[in-house]
């Protein structure tokens, strides 16, 4: 688990990422990419790693998986940018082997930047949070699983967090028959407006 209370505010712990020097990806050549949306908001959301247009453009899901969460996030009436936060496990994106494609991130990665993905959670302080994907819940929960853990709300540190799929599997899985991911994705998104109306409002 992760040291607790090592920044005293939410903008310490963003420089500390920015300068980070000894971190496992830093010398594979691809930048620091940390979030985007709004960090007052009460909902988080934590992705995989940054993807190749992520890393060029310094923020997460700008890719065509992020233009289908923000579709998925608007579905359930949520506006990407002022009612979500959006970070990511791994703060940079993992190289492939040729050097321009990417891969998942490795145990390390996940292990290392671990501490600054709960110092975020703690100093944000979101009343929500969702896990994109395997690594989010290996990175949070320590478990991997997502087709058994989607869907599904477990508590942490007093705040519900809830497991969804990648938005880059959907986009692999275009079926949007009944118990297809998009479907199984859109009921997942109706669960989450209703309890966060039944917190926030």
């Amino acid at each position: 688990m992760a040291q607790s209370n090592l920044y005293n505010s939410l903008d310490e712990v963003l420089n500390a990422l920015k300068n980070l020097k000894d971190d496992p990806l830093a010398n594979a050549g691809t930048n620091i990419v940390i979030s985007r949306g709004n960090p007052n908001a009460k909902l988080l959301l934590i992705g995989e790693a940054p993807g190749p247009q992520e890393n060029i453009k310094g923020k997460p899901f700008v890719g065509p998986a992020g233009q289908l969460l923000d579709k998925i996030l608007s579905a359930g009436n949520f506006d990407p940018e002022q009612d979500v936060y959006i970070i990511n496990s791994v703060f940079r994106m993992p190289p492939g082997e040729d050097g321009k494609s990417f891969r998942k991130p490795n145990d390390k990665e996940i292990e290392y930047y671990r501490p600054f993905v709960f110092e975020i959670m703690r100093l944000m302080n979101p009343r929500l949070i969702l896990l994109t994907g395997n690594v989010a819940c290996q990175s949070v929960l320590q478990k991997t699983g997502i087709t058994s853990l989607r869907g599904q709300w477990t508590q942490l540190d007093g705040r519900w967090l809830m497991p969804i799929f990648h938005p880059s599997y959907l986009l692999r899985n275009q079926s949007r028959q009944a118990g297809s991911p998009k479907a199984l994705m859109w009921e997942d998104i109706q669960e989450v407006r209703k309890k966060y109306d039944e917190l926030i409002k």
